[in-house]
């Protein structure tokens, strides 16, 4: 297996060892900048093999596709940074991927069309204020813009335009603020919030475009975007308050929120490297939940996107391994993405047990995590899996938990959180036998 060098890496080495580390703050915030400059680049790749696959097997809408293509390089071109945020909007990589799968005759995804293009670029047309117009494709009455919103019109297809200071599509006209709704139109909602003196906290709340992640999920009924302004806002409030670098990489990784079913007793939340930027999240119980959340699923967002360039582990050789936060046995490399989640699980306990009311909990967090966290990392080292990258990605890993776990904890909260660990190791050899060595 040959390895890229590391000048061909898609960040540069110190971003690399920020990243392998789980340093926050400005070190961490440049490594988040370098890996998402590389996915929107992967955007571009994406939506050029689409216009070319379409070409290629005379699909009925490769006219459409290529209307698409040259009005969003215009928009590009007419205020690059405007029209960039409908670019690198997430479900545009997601809808790409379906749309090339069912190109090449691997699948269909309801509205996975070349015809798609023409929504993407109309977004951007829309944000760089570019006069222009476009005819974008219908499905199920329904227009969907990009990081806008949906606007309901009737008929196969709809135009969409900017002209006289105004968005439309068809008779449907987008509010001055196209993240509220309007007659015939809902948008997507924004959340903002920060601090002068810190990151700034911007993200959209998409429960209506058909390619959000997770995808084909339609588990909430409704628009149910509203209640999640308030549930981020106090979520950011927490990591901003007590968790500055933490809060400057949640702010450069997280640009979209997917709601969807969990409760508080069981919440859920994931992300993936398909759509880089997206949590898709449950409502969870409380601010500082929610923070938790954020932290735990940028790790996974960091690291998808680096996997998405760069190999840390070989190829599966089907060996299988104890994760002290599953139930099933996982294979090195979810080993390696869980073991990279609890990692920042850590770092957010080991700051957050020191807020009133949180000791206890915190303390037993803390306990618990950093040693699963340096558990599963001694078994990545040594069971000959990595690549040399990885290796290198995993041992920065261990110089941040080393001092971790020589912290002086609570004697109670470490005695809960090791008989925790041990019911749980009791209960995965039962079913699965013991750990491999």
């Amino acid at each position: 297996m040959t390895e890229p060098a590391p000048e061909q890496w898609p960040v540069s080495r110190a971003a690399f060892e920020a990243l392998a580390s789980g340093r926050g703050g400005r070190d961490g915030q440049d490594a988040i900048e370098q890996l998402a400059a590389a996915q929107r680049r992967k955007h571009v790749v994406l939506l050029a093999q689409v216009v070319e696959m379409a070409g290629a097997t005379g699909h009925p809408q490769r006219r459409l596709a290529g209307e698409g293509r040259e009005l969003l390089a215009r928009a590009l071109r007419h205020d690059l940074a405007a029209a960039k945020q409908a670019l690198q909007h997430p479900s545009v990589g997601l809808w790409a991927r379906q749309t090339l799968l069912t190109l090449r005759g691997g699948g269909s995804h309801p509205g996975a069309e070349p015809g798609g293009l023409c929504a993407v670029a109309a977004a951007a047309a829309i944000r760089a204020r570019l006069p222009a117009e476009i005819t974008v494709p219908v499905r199920d009455g329904r227009v969907v813009l990009p990081s806008l919103g949906v606007a309901a019109v009737p008929g196969p297809t709809a135009v969409a335009r900017w002209a006289g200071g105004r968005a439309s599509v068809d008779g449907v006209l987008l509010p001055v603020d196209p993240y509220t709704d309007g007659p015939g139109w809902s948008g997507l909602r924004r959340v903002q919030a920060g601090f002068p003196d810190g990151a700034a906290f911007d993200v959209l709340v998409d429960d209506v475009d058909p390619f959000r992640f997770p995808p084909g999920r339609d588990d909430l009924p409704g628009h149910q975007a509203l209640p999640w302004v308030d549930i981020l806002t106090g979520g950011w409030t927490v990591l901003q308050a007590h968790h500055s670098q933490a809060a400057a990489e949640v702010a450069a990784a997280v640009s979209v929120i997917t709601p969807i079913a969990g409760t508080p007793r069981r919440p859920v939340s994931a992300s993936s490297p398909m759509v880089f930027g997206t949590v898709a999240m449950s409502r969870p119980a409380d601010a500082v939940s929610c923070a938790e959340t954020l932290t735990h699923e940028t790790h996974h967002i960091k690291l998808g996107a680096l996997l998405d360039f760069l190999s840390l582990t070989q190829p599966d050789d089907g060996r299988r391994y104890y994760a002290p936060w599953r139930t099933d046995p996982r294979p090195l490399a979810a080993l390696l993405q869980g073991a990279y989640a609890y990692l920042g699980v850590s770092a957010f306990w080991q700051r957050q047990r020191f807020q009133p009311g949180y000791r206890a909990r915190g303390e037993s967090e803390f306990a618990r995590w950093r040693a699963a966290a340096g558990a599963a990392v001694d078994t990545m080292l040594a069971c000959g899996g990595l690549t040399s990258a990885g290796r290198d990605f995993v041992s920065g890993m261990k110089g941040t938990l080393e001092p971790w776990l020589r912290e002086r904890v609570d004697a109670e909260a470490l005695t809960r959180a090791a008989q925790d660990a041990r019911e749980h190791r009791a209960r995965w050899v039962r079913e699965h036998g013991p750990p491999q060595p």
